[in-house]
């Protein structure tokens, strides 16, 4: 009977589909569990690594390459080595007056007649012009000035000096008007002029010259503020004006008189110079305020 078989044929093909077909599938299961908490952690770490090495390391060679140009027995004059180096010798060094000015011979000046009492040099950033007796005075002590011209440095190559400078002992940053170069760096008898604040050479000056135990004839002395003299805050402003007769000349000659030599004062010419402490750093003379005359 042809019908009975086709009912169990169709009951037979029911069956295998039933049993091929089996559970319905509740989702993809792979058997593999990321720890992604774990993995941005990491990825956190190594990025916060990177940066730190990023602002670290260009300092950490800075570091290294100034110390390569220190002098030493071997070459106790490593700036000689610098390319394009000025080198001024037998500069004087006498003190004049807070008023008065001195007829310096370079641009910015590398030492010569100065002012009483030093700007303050201990890796301050001034973003106006300073007078640059006080300038000088601080040259005296060791440490390194850089200047820039605003008109021909441009804000990258500051910001780079600003971050170079801020902060480091013996050394201060102003703008100098008038400068031939967008950058220049002085030392006591020594200037280099640059115009980039990437050149390798500010390092090599700074290592060779700041803080030189020969160069400079007063290395180390203080580079802290003066109060009442000069104050970082508020500095004795730059003197762009032309140079009067009564300028102070490069050999001194011009200047108030010394501690040294007192008798040129008016009226002091019979002084007993025993009774007085000679071991201040600042000039006097008869038209200073604080002058006293002897009693009679």
């Amino acid at each position: 009977m042809p019908s009975g078989k086709n009912d169990k044929s169709a009951k037979a093909l029911k069956a295998v589909k039933r049993k091929s077909s089996g559970p319905k599938s509740k989702g993809l299961q792979t058997g593999i569990n990321i720890p992604w908490l774990g993995i941005g952690a990491i990825v956190s770490v190594i990025a916060l690594i990177a940066i730190i090495a990023f602002a670290v390391l260009p300092s950490y060679q800075d570091s290294r390459e100034i110390d390569s140009w220190s002098p030493s027995a071997d070459n106790p004059d490593p700036s000689r080595d610098i390319e394009g180096i000025t080198i001024v010798e037998e500069l004087s060094n006498i003190h004049v007056r807070a008023g008065q000015r001195v007829a310096y011979d370079h641009t910015p000046p590398v030492g010569g007649p100065h002012d009483e009492a030093w700007a303050t040099c201990n890796g301050i950033v001034y973003d106006e012009p300073i007078r640059t007796e006080n300038a000088v005075h601080s040259i005296e002590h060791g440490a390194v000035w850089i200047t820039y011209e605003p008109d021909l440095a441009d804000e990258a190559d500051i910001e780079r000096l600003r971050n170079r400078v801020s902060g480091q002992t013996y050394m201060f940053l102003s703008p100098f008007p008038g400068q031939e170069s967008p950058i220049s760096m002085q030392s006591w008898g020594r200037q280099l002029r640059l115009d980039s604040a990437e050149d390798p050479r500010i390092n090599h000056f700074i290592g060779a010259l700041r803080l030189h135990p020969t160069l400079s004839p007063e290395p180390g002395e203080s580079c802290a503020t003066v109060p009442g003299l000069f104050e970082p805050d508020n500095p004795n402003p730059f003197d762009p004006s032309p140079l009067g007769p009564d300028a102070v000349q490069m050999d001194g000659s011009g200047a108030a008189p010394q501690l040294d030599d007192l008798s040129q004062i008016p009226g002091l010419e019979d002084l007993d110079l025993s009774e007085l402490d000679l071991e201040g750093d600042f000039p006097m003379d008869a038209e200073d305020p604080a002058f006293e005359e002897p009693a009679e």
